[in-house]
């Protein structure tokens, strides 16, 4: 079979690691030491997981998180979820094909007892927010169990190759993701007062003031906590069209796991849906592993994320197309185009405008929820309680860490540890980091064709001050009461000593630098470029672009150099006619041809839209329904078996609400759901902590 890991990578490292064999569906494949289930099969160009039980239609991954069951696979005969079970060396994988006939449980089953411990402090969720938060307690030591279902800590900031935004001083901006997940859990590891338990999956909370925890994936463990945060992330939000369920099409934070953890190429050409910071980045994560970009569609007439992240795509070449929806995905048993559509601003499509262009994957990145699940049930149950990061409001990362510092402190404070307030400037900058992007002026160039320039191609109101800390002369100026305010330079051309650390710590790559001493009519100019370094030499000719996607021209190589600190951004120094030397703003990556429609459009239907993608329920199944009277989303259950899956409803239920509303139908005339207990779904042996449940032969001690 053909090997799609990566070999390698501009920012992360390839380590080499322990290769062994398994089988799938009887064939042998190659897996690698530290592999999800999902990851070797995805190695081995393996996207086609099962079939559903319901209609046998082809099941792939979805989430990669743990949160729904549709990269459900069988292993010695017992059902797993792919993305989250290692692999290990032996392990005979089979697809599923309907129902699993579950294995026959050998000897007695035995029970063992119930761990109950009680901590002053339980933080679910050793994400940014969590991190922080513990960071806090542990500094005054106070005594804070940690948990989170991934084999180690970081959350989210794990997949995340670029530099963050924000404030140096406060969020590490200027650093990237991964440094940061590093750097806190390095910082954490200080302090004996915190315990992190990882691989250990928060299960529910009880009325008795009680969370179940599943340690390791084999301990069922009862923690009661005199104070809970809850830091718990967010959740990708699902969307309706046709063909939303086929081998290829997921979310964005699935397609970042296998990429950035998992070290693998899940797709050769992407087509993203969403301008948000979610989709924007994905798709710069995409071209520097060596993908095609096809397009982003967004159904805004603007893209929502921050510009800067919109301009590295447009000016490498990824065609963005706003006031456009997807229609639908296309395809047998995987993806193999997708097709598009102009909206109104009713988002209504306009007919003649649909169009379909090749790819095999769709990203879909439309938005967050926060996983806020367990926050709401412990008020309800009166345990003194939290939020931090996404489960409390959805924001950037820097917004998390922040927010997570500040209720490590206030739990300190409830518990009678600290002395003294918080500061109020401390709420003040984490308003600051949580807010949404603001104005967005015109670029402003240089008018002076002399000395050197930093041009700024950041133009919209951001928290962000990377460049401004960093000058060493203080020639960047941005406003230190609020780092919102777009960057300004102070100096008149001949002060800038072109050291090109602006260039390089800039997290929006929005930063060039003119050079017009040696020459005025052919200047040198430094663009930030964080590819394979080697990729362009002296001497070779480069096209360059400027922040609206437009093609400039042919630049020259003059160097290829790394600055002291830089942290795998390079910059690659051109020589460029002085006529729009100012205007370049990077330099393109892939080729227009493979942004190119197909010479034909796919058809779509509409009702055949899957809505619940666990137990198959189509859009027209339930719109039927809402046009019969029903109102109770009991009552859809109960006649679909819509929301019954085993994701919880955690995708298909504001998708059914969305149906209400296009229906015409009153939110306030519509009964919710009963929700369920249990976050995530579990054997119901846990709970009794019995053994010999896995279907082997040993027999009980």
């Amino acid at each position: 079979m053909a090997d799609y890991r990566l070999h390698d990578h501009p920012i992360l490292p390839i380590p080499s690691r322990r290769q062994f064999q398994v089988t799938w569906d009887g064939q042998p494949v190659t897996a690698l030491e530290g592999d999800t289930i999902a990851a070797t099969l995805f190695a081995n160009g393996i996207h086609s997981f099962g079939f559903h039980h319901k209609d046998g239609s082809p099941q792939g991954i979805y989430c990669a998180n743990g949160q729904c069951s549709q990269c459900m696979v069988l292993v010695n005969g017992k059902p797993v979820k792919a993305c989250v079970e290692k692999t290990s060396p032996g392990m005979s994988i089979l697809p599923t094909r309907g129902y699993p006939t579950l294995p026959q449980i050998k000897g007695n089953t035995s029970t063992a007892p119930i761990r109950e411990i009680k901590v002053p402090v339980l933080i679910l969720g050793a994400g940014p927010a969590g991190l922080s938060a513990a960071l806090e307690l542990g500094k005054l030591g106070i005594a804070c169990l940690l948990v989170d279902d991934k084999d180690h800590p970081g959350g989210k900031l794990v997949l995340q190759t670029h530099r963050f935004f924000g404030s140096i001083n406060a969020v590490y901006a200027g650093t990237r993701g991964i440094d940061i997940a590093r750097k806190l859990t390095q910082e954490l590891s200080a302090f004996p007062s915190v315990e992190i338990w990882t691989s250990t999956t928060a299960l529910a909370v009880f009325q008795d003031k009680k969370i179940g925890v599943l340690k390791d994936g084999k301990e069922y463990v009862l923690i009661q906590p005199e104070v809970l945060l809850v830091a718990t992330g967010a959740r990708e939000k699902a969307l309706a069209f046709r063909g939303n369920t086929l081998p290829g099409v997921f979310g964005a934070g699935a397609f970042q796991t296998i990429l950035n953890r998992d070290l693998i190429k899940p797709s050769e050409n992407l087509f993203i849906v969403g301008g948000g910071n979610v989709g924007l980045i994905a798709g710069y994560h995409a071209l520097q592993a060596g993908i095609h970009v096809v397009g982003l569609v967004e159904a805004m007439p603007e893209c929502g994320g921050y510009r800067v992240h919109r301009d590295k795509l447009t000016r490498m070449g990824v065609p963005i197309y706003t006031s456009h929806t997807i229609l639908s995905a296309n395809g047998d048993s995987h993806v193999s185009s997708v097709s598009i559509a102009a909206v109104e601003r009713d988002f209504r499509v306009i007919s003649g405008t649909e169009r379909s262009f090749e790819c095999d994957t769709v990203l879909i990145a439309v938005g967050l929820d926060p996983v806020n699940e367990f926050y709401a049930k412990a008020k309800e149950f009166g345990i003194p309680t939290f939020a931090a990061g996404d489960a409390e409001e959805i924001a950037e990362a820097s917004a998390a860490i922040f927010s997570g510092k500040i209720r490590g402190l206030e739990i300190a404070s409830m518990l009678g540890l600290k002395t003294g307030d918080i500061p109020k400037s401390w709420y003040q900058t984490a308003e600051v980091l949580k807010s949404r992007p603001g104005k967005t002026g015109s670029e402003e160039l240089p008018e002076l064709f002399r000395g050197v320039t930093p041009v700024l191609h950041c133009t919209q109101e951001i928290p962000c001050n990377p460049c401004a800390s960093i000058c060493p002369q203080g020639l960047i100026y941005i406003d230190r009461s609020d780092i919102r305010a777009v960057p300004k330079f102070l100096g008149d051309n001949f002060c800038c000593s072109a050291c090109d650390k602006c260039v390089t710590v800039c997290p929006g790559l929005a930063i060039t630098l003119v050079d017009f001493r040696n020459d005025q009519q052919s200047p040198i100019v430094s663009i930030p470029y964080e590819f394979q370094y080697g990729a362009h030499q002296k001497g070779d000719e480069v096209t360059v672009m400027d922040t609206a996607g437009n093609d400039l021209g042919l630049a020259l190589v003059q160097d290829v150099s790394t600055i002291e600190g830089n942290d795998h951004t390079c910059i690659v120094k051109v020589t460029a006619p002085s006529d729009y030397a100012r205007q370049i703003a990077g330099i393109r990556v892939q080729e227009p041809v493979v942004t190119m429609p197909m010479d034909h459009y796919v058809e779509h239907i509409t009702d055949d839209t899957i809505i619940c993608r666990c137990e198959r329920v189509t859009a027209g199944e339930i719109r039927a329904l809402i046009r019969n009277g029903y109102r109770d989303l009991n009552e859809i259950k109960t006649v679909t078996r819509a929301m019954m899956g085993a994701c919880g409803s955690k995708t298909c239920h504001s998708l059914i609400y969305r149906l209400f509303v296009d229906e015409g139908i009153d939110p306030s005339k519509i009964t919710d759901q009963t929700k369920r207990p249990i976050f995530i779904e579990v054997p119901l042996g846990t709970f009794a902590n019995c053994e010999n449940l896995d279907g082997d032969s040993h027999e009980p001690a």
